[in-house]
């Protein structure tokens, strides 16, 4: 592609769009740029307003940093404004859309898109992530700590552990009931250490009342499990939190339940047989599930017999799970607790039933709700996959970012697909991504996508659901170095798993060995991974780039992938590399209007090796799996 083509860049920030969420009926400037010597004679933008098409001319109003801008006032007609762009040269001409250049009409799924009636949780991508698995992360109370075989579930007693040192019980021995004693009180005596690390937002996994160390069997979503501290816990918890200007994010499960659940009681474990779902069949809670007529045979997520799917047809279950002013989402967004919004767990597949499909209903339903309650609320959903169809501004927020961020990333250092290795044919051929691989699977998802919702991308490398990176014996520290920047300088915002920055223990044969108890007996501060987490949270800080700017890609090829975030003042380059060789790779700064400055260090104090020439490259060397963040400054 001819130079100039690869210059075409626009997005949905501030350097571009005069107002990323206009109202109906306001007016908003949108811009274009590419080299000034493009043999460009027209530049058209073509929107669709109203079912309509319209082509409106862009006035060139300046050249700046050897780029010339393009401008166009619209006005915004309806909720939803798709555009793209048309450049007009003596050969041909070209059409520009979020994907790239292409030179036919392209369809309308890569248009840029602003979102009229869109509140934009302004907050998130300015926020830094800790995810916590409660029950290992600190015990500030053991007087409510859960004792040995203080209640038996499926035949199963659970097991207090006798030292917080020691390792978490494989499932033929613990069976999920193996505890260590972590509880709401011991988060907020850890909000200092939080703080000073850079923390700014926590995501909580499940704290309802159920009997198993994860608690996404949920037995009472209307109050929070008594050895997590209660209600009451929590409320302090919440109010510590907001005073000390920190966020908190909840984690539910309302695809299913599981049969020891208020609403099912299938055994009369925790509640009177008198009361829900599978002993009563003139209940109101019968609706609730999928029973079939006249018998008790219900219908179980993936058929699995503990966990009956719940039923989002009933109406009495919407009301009651978002839809009353008591519901369940409802409490909690609301004092004295306040939450911040709501992360959903198996949300791709939550009220999808074979032939009684309802996501379609229920998710906007949910959306409204929420925002009723709280329009800064953030709304994560647990999608593994490409799902832009649910980012359109009135259902989800983001995903938990497997897709361009923990999935990619981990492949790009080797490691074979999470997802693809639980298949017992594709495990054998699963393989590392290239860079060129990368970039593309992260440009067609983005493309998909309002800027505003790449903005609100929640990025991760580890979770509750899968082995830690560093715990894989081939990756090396560089390895997890490399990919904690691509993590912290992608669009987007990161999150942390708790004890990732202290170089936590664990295995990764199993589920088990990713939540282990958080090492509070190291010298957490004295680690290198504290050190490198700490300093990429204050380069976000540091560099508006990293939080508002958009993001192009300068190079992917083989092992060493590029990009570059622009801001209104500097860009932010990020260079890595995942060969075991040194590597030297030319960047086009030019393209961007940018240049590197002799002497910069990068964002974690490293020299960068770099060599201008008078055409505007940087051709930069990297060590082995080396990483590179650095500033640019714009060419006047």
């Amino acid at each position: 592609m001819e130079k100039w083509l690869q210059s075409v860049y626009s997005d949905g920030s501030d350097l571009f769009v005069s107002k990323a969420s206009p109202a109906i009926g306001e007016k908003v400037t949108i811009a274009v740029r590419m080299l000034a010597d493009s043999p460009v004679r027209h530049v058209m933008i073509w929107s669709r307003q109203n079912g309509g098409q319209r082509y409106d001319e862009m006035k060139e109003e300046e050249v700046r940093g050897g780029l010339v801008y393009y401008r166009v006032t619209l006005v915004m007609q309806e909720p939803r404004l798709e555009y793209r762009f048309l450049l007009v040269t003596d050969e041909r001409n070209y059409f520009y859309t979020q994907r790239g250049i292409t030179t036919y009409m392209p369809g309308h799924d890569t248009s840029f898109v602003l979102l009229g009636n869109y509140h934009q949780p302004e907050w998130v991508k300015h926020a830094i992530f800790y995810q916590i698995f409660p029950e290992r992360f600190a015990n500030g109370d053991p007087a409510n700590d859960v004792k040995d075989g203080e209640y038996t579930y499926f035949g199963d007693k659970p097991i207090h552990m006798k030292h917080w040192e020691d390792k978490p019980l494989p499932w033929e021995k613990g069976h999920c009931m193996d505890f260590f004693g972590g509880d709401l009180q011991g988060i907020r005596e850890k909000i200092p250490y939080l703080k000073k690390l850079g923390v700014t937002a926590l995501y909580i996994n499940p704290i309802f009342a159920a009997p198993s160390t994860h608690k996404y069997d949920c037995i009472d979503y209307f109050h929070v499990d008594p050895h997590f501290g209660g209600d009451e816990a929590f409320a302090n918890l919440c109010r510590a939190l907001h005073e000390n200007d920190m966020r908190v994010i909840l984690d539910i499960s309302i695809n299913h339940t599981g049969t020891a659940n208020r609403w099912f009681n299938k055994d009369g474990l925790f509640f009177d047989k008198s009361e829900g779902a599978y002993n009563n069949p003139g209940s109101e809670e019968r609706n609730y599930y999928f029973f079939k007529p006249g018998t008790n045979e219900y219908k179980g997520w993936w058929d699995i017999e503990t966990l009956p799917t719940l039923n989002f047809t009933s109406e009495s279950l919407r009301k009651k799970l978002y839809g009353d002013k008591d519901s369940v989402l409802r409490k909690w967004l609301r004092p004295p607790y306040c939450i911040d919004g709501w992360r959903f767990d198996v949300a791709d597949v939550m009220a999808r039933n074979g032939d009684v499909q309802m996501a379609d209903k229920v998710w906007p339903e949910i959306c409204a709700a929420i925002r009723e309650e709280n329009p800064e609320a953030y709304i994560i959903a647990e999608d593994w996959d490409e799902c832009s169809e649910r980012q359109q501004g009135d259902e989800w927020d983001s995903p938990m970012n497997y897709y361009t961020c923990e999935r990619p990333v981990r492949q790009f250092y080797g490691e074979s697909d999470f997802y693809v290795r639980q298949n017992a044919v594709m495990r054998e051929y699963s393989k590392g991504l290239r860079a060129e691989d990368m970039e593309g699977q992260a440009k067609d998802y983005y493309a998909r996508l309002p800027f505003v919702m790449q903005q609100n991308q929640f990025n991760l490398i580890d979770s509750h659901d899968v082995p830690r990176f560093h715990n894989n014996p081939a990756i090396s520290r560089k390895a997890e170095i490399g990919a904690a920047v691509l993590q912290f300088t992608m669009i987007g915002t990161p999150s942390i798993y708790y004890g990732d920055e202290a170089e936590i223990g664990g295995w990764t044969e199993t589920i088990e060995g990713c939540r282990f108890p958080m090492p509070w007996s190291r010298d957490i501060e004295s680690t290198e991974m504290y050190r490198i987490y700490h300093t990429l949270i204050r380069a976000r800080n540091e560099h508006p780039a990293l939080t508002d700017g958009g993001m192009t890609y300068l190079y992917a090829d083989g092992p060493v992938i590029a990009f570059a975030r622009l801001g209104k003042d500097e860009a932010v380059v990020t260079v890595v590399s995942s060969s075991k060789n040194e590597e030297r790779v030319t960047l086009p700064l030019d393209l961007i209007g940018a240049e590197y400055v002799p002497g910069t260090k990068d964002v974690l104090g490293q020299t960068v090796r770099g060599e201008s020439s008078g055409e505007g490259e940087l051709t930069v060397t990297l060590e082995p799996e080396g990483a590179l963040a650095f500033p640019v400054t714009y060419r006047a």
